[in-house]
């Protein structure tokens, strides 16, 4: 009889490797909500980013990180995927652009992790094309590829280790965006 999802989403966790607690994962947010705080929450400042949430990895870093952000804002959110349900990286497709004018503003893209570059590198150059004033990535997780990546963050809360990781927006086939904890695991093959 063949595994239902439950099954093997458990079967898959059940030979993870934590690699950082929960703990861990909340001071990472509270370093990058620190930092943003920093350079925009300033009484005599006119500061009013558009924040844009990459969906779906960013869901649960960009909702907890909000309500740690003290200075107006307007959020939004973009959906584009390299990835889909695969393990491996493929064309890069936009399915939700931002709904907000862009031009002349300052963005700040949120995402879960910055792992081979392409997509937030596509990303980056795709708002300032829309003639965003200027575009910061804030990245909850930052992969360690021992590889030039075409982008980096501005803002990055763990740097992971080169595995493939789920948790805290991060899956594998669809499994395990909602954990609390980051967990490196064994890709099927």
């Amino acid at each position: 009889m063949p595994q239902s999802h439950a099954q093997q989403a458990r079967k898959l966790l059940a030979n993870a490797e934590l690699i950082f607690d929960e703990a861990a994962v909340q001071a990472a947010v509270d370093r990058i909500a620190a930092d943003l705080n920093a350079r925009f929450d300033h009484a005599d400042s006119d500061a009013y980013p558009l924040v844009l949430g990459v969906m779906g990895g960013a869901v649960v870093f960009a909702g907890q990180l909000l309500t740690r952000l003290k200075f107006p804002l307007e959020f939004d959110y973009i959906h584009v995927t390299r990835y889909g349900n695969r393990d491996q990286g493929g064309h890069i497709e936009w399915k939700v652009e931002p709904r907000a004018d862009v031009r002349g503003r300052t963005l700040i893209v949120l995402d879960d992790i910055l792992d081979e570059g392409e997509t937030l590198a596509h990303v980056k150059q795709r708002l300032l094309d829309m003639g965003a004033k200027e575009v910061l990535l804030a990245v909850f997780s930052d992969k360690d590829t021992g590889k030039i990546k075409p982008v980096a963050a501005d803002y990055v809360g763990l740097v992971l280790p080169n595995k493939f990781v789920i948790g805290y927006g991060m899956d594998a086939y669809g499994y395990w965006r909602n954990l609390g904890s980051i967990w490196a695991i064994t890709p099927k093959k």
